[in-house]
């Protein structure tokens, strides 16, 4: 599904003010839900990585390099996920499964650190702290079940939280009180993209600047692409391929988890040989074809992997490792 357009204006349209009354009915159950004492704390810290909004924000890209910042320190960070769009309600650990079984996003976390697969996060923590010493989540902020230790809001600075209206009158997943109440820190991705004035309203939580950074195993500069994206934000992933130096014939953008169909596969890769291009996607696309069907799979064959990364704040990555490093002491001291 694509988010409304009205969603990531400040200026409150008429579609969003007709939806409000639904947004405030979703706003107060996603705020007493919010509310609930956690079902379960984990025997080792968890670090949640989550965002207010809709969509993507660049929580996957965080996640992973939370986990780097912890695995170059001597920690050993295990993944706790949804597994969104896959059909394994879980617990499971991550090994051998498909997109389809697991989702895209884990199997991209999969590749870098032990992860679970559980739409019940308090099961899911108890099965992700025997496989490491820090749990890293990515998403669950707004759900109670698992305790955290260190709760983040990734916000694009791009877009901000849109017109700061709940959805379906507006991008946010609960109000935004309930998020900063429980929020330790903001981290604001692409920092100097451009300022959205919404990012006003989240006054009050340590903040701190991210930025996302493409790169390619094969030079683009000056290549003529068609690039595809079905992602949270495709726009931005297509300017990250501009700033490589690649000339973007076409673009084509699809709505995040997007199962691309044999006809738009094979539709892509008809026009990048038409047009002599070459076809460029993220390493989240990737996965989901490189599984799927025939044509799924040509598609994925035939394109190259753009891969983004986020490159963090060093005093946000302080107060992470503080967070495993004072479970570390503690620990320490009760052998003493």
């Amino acid at each position: 599904m694509k988010a409304p357009g009205f969603w990531w204006r400040t200026d409150a349209g008429l579609a969003s003010r007709l939806l409000s009354p639904a947004g405030a009915m979703v706003g107060r159950v996603a705020a007493r839900r919010m509310a609930e004492a956690a079902r379960y704390r984990a025997p080792c810290p968890v670090i949640c990585i989550g965002n207010p909004t809709v969509g993507g924000a660049g929580k996957t890209p965080v996640a992973l390099a939370v986990a780097a910042a912890l695995k170059a320190a001597g920690a050993r960070p295990a993944f706790l996920t949804r597994g969104y769009g896959g059909r394994l309600a879980g617990p499971v650990v991550v090994v051998g499964e498909d997109a389809a079984a697991v989702g895209d996003e884990a199997l991209i976390l999969a590749s870098a650190a032990p992860t679970v697969v559980a739409r019940d996060r308090a099961a899911g923590g108890r099965l992700a702290a025997t496989l490491g010493d820090v749990i890293v989540m990515d998403d669950g902020f707004q759900n109670p079940g698992l305790a955290k230790d260190f709760s983040v809001l990734v916000v694009d600075r791009a877009v901000g939280v849109g017109n700061a209206r709940v959805t379906p009158a507006g991008p946010l997943r609960a109000p935004l009180a309930a998020h900063l109440a429980r929020a330790d820190a903001l981290l604001v991705v692409d920092a100097g993209e451009g300022v959205a004035a919404p990012l006003a309203g989240l006054d009050g939580v340590p903040a701190y600047d991210a930025r996302l950074v493409s790169s390619a195993p094969v030079p683009l500069a000056g290549v003529r692409v068609l690039a595809y994206a079905g992602i949270g934000r495709p726009q931005k992933f297509f300017a990250g391929l501009a700033a490589l130096g690649a000339e973007l014939v076409a673009t084509a953008p699809f709505p995040d988890h997007h199962p691309y169909r044999d006809g738009e596969a094979e539709a892509l890769v008809r026009a990048a040989v038409d047009g002599g291009l070459r076809l460029v996607t993220t390493r989240k696309d990737w996965v989901r074809l490189a599984t799927g069907s025939d044509a799924a799979q040509r598609l994925a064959a035939a394109s190259v992997i753009a891969e983004v990364h986020a490159e963090l704040d060093p005093a946000f990555l302080a107060r992470v490792l503080a967070v495993w490093q004072g479970d570390c002491d503690k620990e320490v001291a009760a052998r003493r």
